[in-house]
């Protein structure tokens, strides 16, 4: 699966993962490869990444992501201590 995740000033991470995990209005949710369309408001919290040599953290202060065709963009509001 391909994360983007965007600011309003520059593309934070752009590459492939397997798993990813958001902090949605109702509760963190996770996505995977061949996950069904979504688009859902994310609000404070921490945005869990991994595979592929990858496994990071970032602390946002809320957007939306949008999981499409095995591609999730993530358009964050700012990232804290930015």
């Amino acid at each position: 699966m391909y994360l983007e995740i965007i600011t309003p000033e520059k593309k934070v991470f752009e590459g492939e993962i397997q798993i990813a995990t958001f902090p949605g209005q109702d509760g963190s949710f996770q996505v995977m490869n061949n996950h069904a369309p979504i688009i859902s408001l994310i609000q404070e919290g921490t945005v869990f990444y991994k595979g592929h040599g990858v496994n990071d953290k970032l602390e946002i202060t809320g957007g939306v992501v949008e999981v499409l065709d095995n591609k999730t963009i993530l358009l964050a509001d700012g990232i804290k201590g930015a």
